[in-house]
Formats: C-alpha cells, sequence, structure tokens
C-alpha cells in the first residue's frame, strides 16, 4: 500500500471511529451505517482494501430469508474453534453497514485483525459489492419475493448474481441451496466449486404448493417443473420433463444434521452454515456440539421469559416467511401447549412500504385451530381484515377470538394476559415491528 494510501486509510479509519463514539454516547443509534459512509467518501477503495486484510476470507451470505440466524450460527461455529471473526451482527447489509462492521475491527492505523469476516449481504446490493471486492465463500440461502416495491422478481436478481460471480477468483467456492430451483440452476452454470444443500426428507413435504410460491417455472426452458414435493414455498424436490434439468445433488445428508431452532427453515439454515463450516475444515463433531448449545439471533426463534410467561418472536416479513412461521405455531398449537399469537405488520422502510404481500400469505392455516390472535402495528387494521376473510373464507366454526389494539404496549400486555403460564406466547412482527416489540419486552434498542 502506497504512502498516500495509508494515510487516507489512517484518516478514514479515524473518523469513523470518531463517529461511532459520538453516536453512542450520545445515544443516538448503534451507529452501524453513519461511520461506514462517512469513511467511505475519505477513501473510495476503502472496502476492498479491508477485505484483502482479512485473515483467511471473507465470507458472504446472501438471499431473501435466513441470514441472521445462519450468519450468527456459522460465526459460532468458528468461534468456538479459535478463529476471530467479523460480523455485521446489527444486521446492516448494504455497502455503509458492511464496511462500518469491519472498521469495528480494525485499529486506528486501519489494520484489520480478523481470520474470517462473515457479512450478511442485501441480496440486490451483490453485484454491486463484487465489482471490486473478492470474497473467499458466497453462501446463497434462497430467493424469493421480498419488498417487490424495492427489488422486483427473482429470476431478475438471480441473473445479476451470475453475471456478478461468473468472473470471480476460481478460488471463491460458491455454496447454494439446491431445494431452490433458480439457486440451483445458477450453481450449475457457474464456473467456481459449487457445493449445495437441501433436504431429502419427504415426509416434510406440504400437502400442496402454497398460495406464496415464486419459482415452479424451470429456470433453462421456461416450462412448469414437476414436484415430487415441496417443503416451503418453491423449495423441494423437482425435475423438468421437458428438457432434463433436475435439482442438484446435495453434498450432505438433512437426516444425520441435529436442529436446534423449530422451522423447516431452520433447518435450511443450519445445513447452510454446517456445510460451509465442513468446507473450512471444521470436523462434524465439532459443528453438532455447537447446534446443541446454539440460541437463536434476536427476533429469529428468539425465546424470553417475561413476568413468568413464555415468548417465542418469530420475524415474519414477506409471504414465505411467514407462512413457515404460521407452519412452525400451528405444530406447537396442536400439542395444546399455545392458543395466543400477536401480530405486528408495520410498512415502514426496514419492512418494505407495500403491505400487499399480507393477502398471499396462507393466514386461513392459523384461524383454522382457533384461539387468540392478537393484531397490531401502523398496519393493524390491514392484518385485522386479512384474518377476517380468513375467517369467512374457511367458515370456521371453532372458537377465535381477535383482538385490535392499535397501541402496541397494549397489545403486548393483553397477549401477556390471555397467555397461561404453561404455554407459549408466539409473536410474528415485521422487521421494525420486532426492534419495537423487544425494546418493550427487554426495556432495550437493539439498532
Amino acid at each position: 500500500m502506497q504512502l498516500v494510501d495509508r494515510v487516507r486509510l489512517g484518516l478514514a479509519v479515524g473518523v469513523a471511529k470518531t463517529v461511532t463514539e459520538i453516536v453512542k454516547s450520545l445515544r443516538l443509534g448503534a451507529a452501524s451505517v453513519l461511520p461506514g459512509e462517512i469513511s467511505r467518501r475519505l477513501h473510495t477503495r476503502l472496502l476492498p482494501l479491508l477485505f484483502e486484510q482479512v485473515k483467511y476470507g471473507v465470507i458472504l451470505i446472501v438471499g431473501t430469508n435466513g441470514k441472521t440466524t445462519t450468519s450468527l450460527l456459522l460465526k459460532t461455529i468458528l468461534e468456538k474453534q479459535g478463529y476471530r471473526v467479523a460480523h455485521n451482527s446489527s444486521g446492516a447489509n448494504l455497502i455503509n453497514g458492511l464496511i462500518t462492521a469491519l472498521l469495528n475491527n480494525t485499529d486506528l492505523t486501519g489494520k484489520l485483525t480478523a481470520d474470517y469476516a462473515i457479512l450478511e449481504v442485501d441480496e440486490n446490493i451483490l453485484p454491486l459489492l463484487l465489482k471490486d471486492c473478492q470474497p473467499k465463500y458466497i453462501l446463497g440461502l434462497n430467493l424469493f419475493r421480498d419488498q417487490l416495491d424495492r427489488y422486483g422478481e427473482v429470476d431478475t436478481i438471480s441473473q445479476r448474481w451470475q453475471k456478478a460471480i461468473s468472473p470471480l477468483s476460481k478460488d471463491t467456492v460458491i455454496i447454494l441451496n439446491a431445494d431452490d430451483p433458480t439457486l440451483s440452476y445458477l450453481g450449475q452454470n457457474l464456473p467456481q466449486k459449487v457445493l449445495f444443500f437441501g433436504l431429502n426428507e419427504p415426509e416434510l413435504y406440504l400437502e400442496s404448493i402454497p398460495h406464496a410460491v415464486d419459482s415452479i417455472y424451470c429456470p433453462s426452458c421456461g416450462q412448469l417443473l414437476d414436484y415430487q414435493g415441496v417443503y416451503l414455498s418453491h423449495l423441494g424436490d423437482y425435475h423438468c420433463s421437458n428438457c432434463g434439468f433436475n435439482k442438484s445433488k446435495t453434498a450432505v445428508d438433512s437426516r444425520e444434521w441435529q436442529q436446534i431452532l423449530i422451522g423447516v427453515y431452520n433447518k435450511y439454515n443450519t445445513l447452510a452454515a454446517g456445510l460451509l463450516a465442513q468446507e473450512i475444515g471444521i470436523k462434524t463433531e465439532a459443528i453438532f456440539n455447537t447446534i446443541k448449545n446454539f440460541k437463536a439471533a434476536f427476533g429469529r426463534a428468539e425465546e424470553l421469559n417475561i413476568d413468568g410467561k413464555h415468548i417465542r418472536i418469530l420475524l415474519s416479513k414477506n409471504p414465505v416467511g411467514m407462512n413457515e412461521t404460521i407452519r412452525a405455531v400451528n405444530e406447537i398449537k396442536k400439542t395444546g401447549k399455545s392458543s395466543v399469537t400477536l401480530l405486528v405488520l408495520n410498512d415502514r422502510i426496514p419492512d418494505g412500504t407495500d403491505v400487499s404481500w399480507i393477502w398471499d400469505v396462507d393466514t386461513e392455516e392459523l384461524v383454522k385451530l382457533g384461539g387468540t390472535l392478537i393484531v397490531s402495528g401502523d398496519r393493524v387494521y390491514d392484518m385485522a381484515l386479512r384474518l377476517e376473510y380468513s375467517r369467512e373464507e374457511i367458515n370456521s366454526n371453532r372458537n377465535l377470538e381477535l383482538i385490535i389494539k392499535e397501541d402496541l404496549s397494549s397489545a403486548i400486555t393483553t397477549a401477556l394476559e390471555h397467555t397461561l403460564t404453561e404455554e407459549t406466547l408466539h409473536i410474528l412482527p415485521t422487521y421494525s415491528a420486532m426492534l419495537e416489540v423487544r425494546e418493550i419486552l427487554v426495556g432495550r434498542k437493539i439498532l
């Protein structure tokens, strides 16, 4: 690095760290984005310079759902083996957030001390990031419709990913979800080493393809795929009878892998993190030992005990995510250990301003089992209307109580009052709503 670059790097890092201290000392937030924005203006090549300093390489985790849980599990596995890991734990997954996370692991001269950097990356900015940054691993979890007001359809994103990944070094290892036809096809057409994970457990198939399904057409020829069964949304076992496109062969057998967190979606997260850890060289036994004791990230199947009541928070920010949380909640409802569910719908920038996606959610499945449903959030009446339509659609005679609470604190209090001591209160919030829920419950902000 030339002297001028070193001076500019030192200036950028120094300013970023000063901004971080000011923001935190004044309690203006977690300083997860602003330091990166300012330092990037002072040194335009700051991010690639930071990437180059990570000892064993940068791991990018991309996809619509599961990034936070997967990255935290992988981070925990690596740290248990003694590795130093940089991670954007705040969830700030745009360029400025990535820079800030890496700067948190540098000294005042800009020297970074990390064996690995695990970075959750917004699916829409991956191509921009790869223009001048070379990761060691890219882990692709899934592609679903999410915030269509921002992103568009999954095939467009996949095409942009392929164009950005293909020119990367052959030393970059790509790990993808074989059960997602779009990602499976992407991996089959990349020049790098590609490993696949997925499920081979037909007993977990859904009874039918759900309403919130995104990509059931062959990514090669456009014909409708033949599904033996689906695990969630369009993820499943499939082939194309027209052109011969098939699901890619998985590198691990999902039946042999343990799981501690609830939900089929967390089986995918566990497999993804475990396979990447294996590729790094960590023994399976060590991986399993970490999975056994793993605690969920905030809001992602996180469990809390408040006033003697057990609470589980399940982030639900798009049709696929909410369908899977409903599926998980219903499994517990059937055991009699849960009868109260709180749904919180916001439409702020982190959530996506278009809430029409709730009409793609199979809320009828939640209504079918009855119990108490409490709704709140900025768009409380949109969610209440959706649930009322569901009740009429299935003509449910079950004992269902629907409670509307505009004020979130009041909604949480009401939900806790209705929850018996031996039961679990499930809270299904969108992203900004999840942060509000946690602040009310535990008395502190996350971001």
